[in-house]
């Protein structure tokens, strides 16, 4: 539930936002109307639309008295229908003008937002992978969607109301003070009254309003954890319906209170309001009367009506104007949000000599490599091995040891800290990152698809592949035999994060794409770890004649996918504690010996290994 603020005058702001209310600088408005700067001309026909749309909507109040004194009571029937049609045509006028307003306007916040959502997609497009692990993924899409999409709101809201409030205003005291400067002033006395009910009611609605927000924010917990998935599994074994039921039953009774009280306190609001707004038209009529009647007889009836009528035209603009301050402040601190991701520097950018190769053959060379995310706790440490063309290497270790950390290395997913990743002898800094991860295909232990059917996520790696060439894909895959089954074939859809399919087939999938991708070097990070022994023997027979065919890294707890490999590295605490092939390795009463006591030696064996050193990656 939003703050009373845009409701009742001058609003109130969150702790929160009171804690962070942004320092506004000539900096940050700069940059703010940086981006109204493309659209200065329309901004231009905006501004003169407002300001002829407040005169004449003032107007009608001033052909008024005329209508009184000139028409009426002059019985003067050629005047009253001149003035009548005249203020009809002017209102007429001013409401045609106030809708090609509202449209430039809109059309101006619609294109402003049009180009920060495309510039922060591209911004983020450019951020490294420890952007994506480090920020919640929440706070990103809200940047995007929710805080951009409040700019509009802005410049359609509150840039418009802040100028059009205070142009009418302005016209509007001067039309005052021209008909007759005494009155003006009596009616001009009344306006800060409105502050006393306006602020006590807005205190009253704000200390309502946060106990509201606090209970909502209750329901909304309960709902997502009874009502998810996995809370409705555990309410129903555990038996607890009644206990839920009987909990959100009584918060929601305490937000049916408050929600009443909130709407009570608001029609206390209006009535003083209301009150206060009488009292500036009687007072007027009051002393106008006194005045004409005893003092000044030039003063007429048609001058009273007219600062009446202007009177009324002023209550909105001051009313509003009170409230423009938290909308302001708002306002600034949502631009400062989208500017600290702005200003965010993309970790991993091209070189500004990057190198683009003619083509790949995939050799990979660590030298003295050092990485870490938390300088307190390092990753790897010295890690040198050479990979060369068609070999194939594979990488074992325990848990947590940096087995994934080092291959994200190898596409510029992370840099290293110190030592270099050289691709085909270059420093993969030097490289184009476009040729770099374009000749780099990983298969990792989470699948990931997109929401689409199986053709679009297989089209994801090549846009223009043919029907035959989906098709041999998959059939390399041991995926085509089961999409063969499927009512429509490869445009079967596999839902959100392929939810639809088995993991088997999720991670068959994701081999066929990369095959599509055809890279110079192909990484299979656990790539049969989600799979059934069936399904396991049948990838790991695509997967042998690649490895012989290209160059090639595996990381694998499967004896037989270690066998298949021309060298294996042991990792363990981030270093390479041992190198050789399976049977160098074996016997040497090492690492790779206690791993393949514990695990290799019973990867036959259908029961789950005691120990599953590559769960939970570094």
């Amino acid at each position: 539930m939003p703050p009373p603020g845009g409701r009742l005058g001058p609003g109130y702001l969150t702790d929160e936002e009171l804690k962070n209310k942004p320092k506004v600088t000539s900096a940050l408005l700069k940059r703010i109307f940086s981006y109204l700067k493309p659209y200065t001309k329309q901004l231009c026909f905006v501004l003169a639309a407002i300001l002829c749309s407040a005169v004449m909507t003032l107007l009608p109040s001033v052909l008024t008295g005329r209508i009184i004194d000139e028409g009426l009571i002059a019985k003067n029937m050629r005047a009253l229908v001149l003035y009548i049609v005249l203020s009809f045509g002017v209102t007429l006028l001013a409401n045609l003008i106030g809708i090609l307003e509202s449209y430039l306007n809109t059309w101006i916040a619609q294109h402003i937002t049009f180009d920060m959502r495309n510039s922060m997609y591209a911004h983020l497009q450019k951020m490294s992978q420890r952007f994506f692990t480090t920020n919640n993924q929440g706070d990103i899409i809200t940047r995007m969607t929710s805080d951009i999409s409040g700019v509009q709101q802005i410049i359609t809201n509150t840039l418009t109301s802040i100028i059009s409030n205070a142009i009418t205003l302005t016209v509007a005291l001067v039309l005052m003070f021209r008909e007759n400067w005494k009155l003006a002033l009596v009616g001009i006395a009344v306006v800060p009254l409105f502050v006393i009910p306006t602020r006590s009611a807005g205190k009253r609605r704000w200390s309502i309003t946060k106990e509201s927000q606090a209970c909502s924010d209750e329901i909304n917990g309960i709902l997502n954890e009874t009502l998810s998935v996995s809370g409705q599994l555990l309410v129903k074994l555990f038996g607890m319906e009644q206990r839920e039921y009987d909990r959100y039953e009584a918060v929601n009774r305490k937000m049916i209170g408050l929600n009443i009280k909130e709407s009570m306190a608001g029609r206390w609001f209006r009535m003083a309001l209301g009150t206060f707004t009488n009292i500036g038209p009687m007072l007027i009529y009051l002393v106008g009367g006194i005045i004409m009647m005893r003092f000044d007889d030039t003063v007429t009836v048609g001058q009273i009506s007219v600062l009446v009528a202007l009177l009324g035209k002023m209550y909105m603009p001051v009313n509003q104007l009170l409230n423009i301050q938290v909308d302001w402040i708002r306002s600034m601190a949502m631009f400062t949000r989208i500017f600290d991701y702005f200003d965010m520097k993309p970790e991993i950018e091209n070189a500004p000599d990057a190198v683009t190769p003619e083509s790949a053959d995939g050799e990979v060379e660590f030298r003295n490599v050092r990485f870490y995310y938390d300088p307190e706790r390092e990753i790897l440490h010295d890690v040198s091995f050479k990979l060369k063309k068609g070999d194939c290497i594979a990488i074992v270790g325990p848990s947590g040891s940096g087995k994934s950390t080092l291959i994200n290395l190898i596409p510029r997913l992370y840099d290293v800290i110190d030592g270099s990743v050289l691709f085909d002898g270059r420093d993969v800094r030097s490289l184009d990152l476009a040729f770099l991860r374009e000749n780099i295909g990983i298969v990792s232990q989470e699948t990931y698809l997109f929401n689409g059917t199986i053709r679009d996520n297989l089209l994801y790696a090549k846009p223009d592949a043919t029907e035959d060439e989906l098709i041999e894909a998959c059939k390399q895959a041991n995926i085509y035999e089961f999409i063969e089954k499927q009512e429509t074939g490869l445009d079967t859809v596999v839902g959100n994060r392929g939810l639809k399919l088995s993991g088997g087939e999720k991670q068959r999938i994701s081999i066929a794409r990369i095959l599509l991708k055809d890279p110079a070097l192909m990484i299979f990070d656990e790539a049969t770890s989600a799979l059934d022994s069936i399904s396991e023997q049948k990838i790991q027979d695509a997967i042998e004649p690649l490895i012989e065919s290209r160059t090639s890294i595996l990381i694998a707890h499967r004896l037989s996918t270690i066998l298949a490999a021309d060298e294996i590295l042991v990792i363990k605490d981030g270093e390479i504690a041992e190198r050789g092939t399976h049977q160098q390795l074996v016997g040497a009463g090492g690492v790779y010996t206690q791993l393949y006591e514990t695990q290799f030696s019973k990867a036959a064996e259908p029961a789950k290994p005691d120990f599953d050193y590559s769960e939970g990656e570094s």
